[in-house]
This record gives C-alpha cells, sequence and structure tokens, in this order.
C-alpha cells in the first residue's frame, strides 16, 4: 500500500511540475537572447526601447561578444545594397536584367543606416567613424559577355531612386583613376568595365555589436552572461521556456532559466538549437556549412592606392557569399586590403564549432533534402571540391586577374568565419538549397530563430523588425508602431520611387553617421515617379529633414 502511495504522490508531483511556470531554481526573465552577434544586440536593442520594463538576458559561449560570425576578421565587413554586388541582378534567359532583389537589399540596408543613425542621435552609439565609413562601391569585369551584362545591369538600375548614385565606365582611364590597382599592369587590349558609386560602405559589425551591448549593460533590466553555452530547450504548459545553460567558466555547472520569449540569434549554431527546441516549423530544415578564406594585405603602399571594394563576377556554381572581391577594410582601426573568398570546407558550423556539427544536425526529417540538394547542385560540389584544392599559386593567380601587378611577398592567407546554408525541405523538389538569411518562427510565436548567412549582418535591423513583426504582430501594429518610425522613419513605406524621400533618408543618415551626401542625379526622376526631382548639391544643405 505504501508503495502505491508513493507512486501516486510522485505522479501528483510530476504533474504540479509541469503545471508550475517558474521552478524555484529557474531564473525568470522576459526575453532570452542566445548568441552575443549582431542580431541578438539588434533585436535587444529594440525591445528595450520598446518595452524598457521588459527584463532581457543575452548568453554567448565564447567569452565576449562579437567573437564569431559578427567578428571584423570572420565577416566581409560590407554595408550590402547592391550597388556593386551582381549576384543581386540574375541575368534572365530572355537577356534581361532582374533587379528585383537588388531593390530589396538596397531597401534594407537604407533601414540600417536609420537604425544606427538613430542610436548615434540617442547616444546610444558613438564615434561612426569607429564602425562605418565610406568606401566606394565599384562593379568590375573584363570580357565582351561580362562587359555586355554590366552595362544592362547599369542601364536597368538607372530606372531606380536608389541607385542614382551610379556611375559607369568601359574607359580604362576612368576606371584607373576610381581604382589604379585593377588597371595597373594590365593588358591594354583588354575590354573592361566598371561601375562606381560614392555611397558605399564599410562596416565593422563587431564594433556596432560591441557598441550595442555595451549600451544594453547600462539597463538595469539587461543581464549578459559569457561563457554560456546552451544545453536544452523545454516548452512548459504556460508556452514559456526552460532554457538549460552550461557556464563553461565554472566546470559546465548548470542552471536554467525561465523565459517568456526566446531568440537564437547563434549563427551556425542556430540549426541545431533550433532542432533541440522542438518547434515543428524547425523540422523541414538542414544546414550546410561553408567556411571562406581571404589573402590580406597590411603593407601601407598598396593600401593606400585602393579605397574601394571591387566586387566581379563569380564562378559559375559558385554561392553568393563567394563573389571575388578586391576589399579596402578598417578592422579595429587597421587598413587593410582583402581579397578573396576562397571556399572552404568544414563539417564546423561555427569557427570555433565543433567537427560533429553537421552530423548532429543531420536527422531523419531532412537528411533526404539535403541528399536532394546535393544531386541538384552538382556545379557547386564541383565548385567546393575545386576550392579546396587549390594551393598558394593558384590563389595569388586568382588575386592578380584583379590587381595584375600584386607582389606575392605582400600578402598572406586568413580564414574567415563559417557560414551554415540553409536546407529546406520542399513538397515538389525534395530539397532546396536556400541563399540568404530565414527567420523561423513557432506558431504560439514564443520562440523564433534566425538561419542563413548574406547578407546578413548588414541587414541586421530590417531582418530584426521581422522577427518583431512575427511574433509581437498585434504590439507592432498598435502600441510600438509610433516608436518604430520614430526609430525606421521610412518604416512602413518604400523609398525606391521616392525621390524625395531617399534623398532626404541619405542625407538625415549621412549627417548622422559621418558618411558622404548624395548628389544630383544624372537624370530627372525615373518614370512614373510622382515626387520632386533631387536637389542639386549646392541645394542639399536647405533640405528640410
Amino acid at each position: 500500500m505504501n508503495k502505491v502511495k508513493l507512486a501516486l504522490l510522485t505522479a501528483m508531483v510530476s504533474i504540479a511540475n509541469v503545471f508550475t511556470p517558474v521552478q524555484a531554481n529557474e531564473e525568470p526573465v522576459d526575453v532570452l537572447l542566445i548568441g552575443g552577434g549582431i542580431m541578438s544586440s539588434t533585436l535587444g536593442t529594440y525591445l528595450q526601447e520598446l518595452e524598457p520594463n521588459w527584463t532581457i538576458t543575452m548568453v554567448e559561449r565564447l567569452g565576449g561578444v562579437a567573437k564569431e560570425s559578427s567578428n571584423g576578421w570572420n565577416n566581409a565587413g560590407t554595408g550590402h545594397s547592391a550597388l556593386m554586388e551582381l549576384n543581386y541582378t540574375p541575368e534572365m534567359p530572355d537577356g534581361s536584367i532582374n533587379v528585383d532583389k537588388a531593390i530589396k537589399v538596397n531597401e534594407a540596408f537604407q533601414i540600417s543606416r536609420q537604425f544606427w543613425a538613430y542610436q548615434v542621435n540617442q547616444g546610444a552609439m558613438h564615434d561612426p567613424e569607429s564602425f562605418i565609413r565610406t568606401v566606394n562601391h565599384m562593379s568590375f569585369v573584363w570580357g565582351d559577355k561580362n562587359v555586355n551584362f554590366l552595362r544592362k545591369r547599369y542601364a536597368e538600375l538607372q530606372k531606380h531612386t536608389l541607385f542614382q548614385s551610379m556611375d559607369y565606365s568601359e574607359d580604362p582611364q576612368q576606371i584607373a583613376e576610381w581604382a589604379p590597382l585593377l588597371m595597373e599592369g594590365r593588358d591594354p587590349n583588354q575590354l573592361v568595365a566598371a561601375t562606381h558609386s560614392v555611397l558605399g560602405t564599410d562596416v565593422n559589425f563587431g564594433e556596432v555589436t560591441r557598441q550595442l551591448v555595451e549600451n544594453l549593460k547600462t539597463k538595469d533590466n539587461f543581464d549578459l552572461q559569457l561563457h554560456s553555452e546552451v544545453r536544452g530547450l523545454e516548452q512548459n504548459a504556460d508556452k514559456t521556456w526552460t532554457v538549460t545553460i552550461a557556464d563553461l567558466a565554472n566546470g559546465e555547472a548548470e542552471r536554467t532559466v525561465n523565459a517568456k520569449f526566446v531568440f537564437i540569434g547563434a549563427g551556425g549554431a542556430s540549426l541545431p538549437l533550433l532542432q533541440a527546441s522542438g518547434i515543428p516549423e524547425g523540422k523541414v530544415y538542414g544546414g550546410f556549412p561553408v567556411g571562406g578564406q581571404f589573402l590580406v594585405t597590411e603593407n601601407p603602399e598598396v593600401v593606400k592606392q585602393h579605397v574601394n571594394k571591387a566586387y566581379g563576377q563569380a564562378e559559375v556554381g559558385a554561392p553568393p557569399m563567394s563573389v571575388p572581391h578586391l576589399d579596402a577594410r578598417r578592422i579595429d582601426g587597421k587598413e587593410v586590403l582583402l581579397f578573396g573568398p576562397f571556399a572552404t570546407f568544414s563539417t564546423k558550423f561555427l569557427k570555433n564549432g565543433s567537427l560533429w556539427d553537421l552530423l548532429g544536425a543531420t536527422t531523419t526529417d531532412n537528411v533526404v533534402p539535403m541528399m536532394q540538394v546535393g544531386l541538384d547542385n552538382f556545379n557547386l560540389v564541383q565548385y567546393l571540391i575545386e576550392q579546396v584544392m587549390l594551393d598558394d599559386e593558384d590563389r595569388f593567380a586568382e588575386l592578380q586577374k584583379y590587381y595584375p601587378t600584386a607582389k606575392k611577398e605582400d600578402w598572406r592567407l586568413l580564414t574567415a568565419g563559417q557560414r551554415v546554408q540553409i536546407i529546406k525541405k520542399d513538397p515538389e523538389q525534395g530539397g532546396r538549397l536556400q541563399f540568404g538569411t530565414e527567420v523561423v518562427s513557432s506558431a504560439d510565436a514564443s520562440l523564433a530563430a534566425l538561419l542563413g548567412a548574406s547578407p546578413g549582418a548588414s541587414t541586421a535591423a530590417p531582418i530584426m523588425l521581422n522577427v518583431l513583426e512575427q511574433v509581437f504582430a498585434d504590439k507592432v501594429a498598435g502600441e510600438w508602431n509610433g516608436k518604430l518610425k520614430e526609430i525606421i522613419p521610412s518604416y512602413g513605406t518604400q523609398l525606391n520611387g521616392n525621390v524625395s524621400a531617399t534623398n532626404r533618408e541619405l542625407i538625415r543618415t549621412s549627417e548622422a553617421l559621418k558618411l558622404h551626401l548624395p548628389r544630383a542625379p544624372k537624370t530627372a526622376a525615373p518614370a512614373g515617379d510622382e515626387s520632386v526631382t533631387m536637389p542639386k548639391q549646392d541645394d542639399i544643405a536647405n533640405i528640410e529633414l
């Protein structure tokens, strides 16, 4: 009889535990941010401004924020705005150029500019030149086919407001003025072409992250926990989450947090954490890791001659993140040039990850889609094999295609970060490889995760707006709407096609972030634009902001 009573008591205690929202040893928190990178710091900043009384905890497995994907040496540092990235403007079978994605990416980056400008004006961020600066964006190609493509691309983009800052030339002398290293020592008979925009930027996303987190740390309701690795996520009956966290700096002692909302912004680790949550929405995803290496020079005599980010055409089968570029960077106060990337392969999902990451994230739900993607993307597989087999001579030969007089002794090889491309289960194809990023949220809006890679960090502000819209839809449409429009003045509208609004926001953010001002247009407003023509350069300062 005593055994029966004991069994009954045990069952009652178990049931009570299920329906008890917060256990005695659990830390209650409104928002748990997993990952100390650009995404979590951006979302945390939004939420702190929208709900100052909410408690927010950020956990990061490393000893500081921005040590992985957001780190300056692990991230391309480009303010991706489609001014030069040719993969955003594919040529269609009929020969036309599709610029839809370019417009979308540029619109997104304008939101990031507005977000950072607001933080600077509010004192949450400081010294804009420490994290963003003007660096001209160029596309550079050679050969009949590529020149014809670039010419058509330029003509199509000129129809759109966001790209009026762009110039085009097939004149070697003009291109040499823009970027001397591209033309020095080049065959004078080679047909070349370039576009050039003075509105391009170089961004240190590691510094952006550090400044946002430092500001959050000044708030009483924010807690940053480093050396903290999430080991388990379990949803409770009241829709909160019990998250088990190991203290890596203290013998891996475990503690638990009870969170009303969980955001997984952990770079390559987001996929396995999403899978660990058990939400049905996460079961259709797999991931394919791709790493990168760059050639880097710090020779000041070389660096000072190239003040651009010059992007070329990707090889056939190459993923978008592998578009070759000769890239002016400022990382932690140091001026450098990078060339690459050269793709690498590792089964790690993070630079500081485990070789078991890929196997651990392969499940019965995604193994078939992953195999299907491998079969359907033979060009990509072939490309990766060729890249892995490159030696120092091969990489230097690629550099010389863009910088013909480069000297090998000036350059060293740098291993950058890991990215995990999305593989998604598809009812028709079986599996589909997706480039870019995707927000995945639970049906009850208690958990969200960000998967994918480029343009990633450049569009953190609009991506996190997307998270807010998915999981806090009522608040975004209601009580938060006014504050969001204060942070992002163009929120809910489209800049492209509205010349005056585009110019107004470019001027406002340029002044706050100490960037080049936009110039007067080369032509009148694009067809169908009912707004006024952009002002002449002399009149820009007189525009009412």
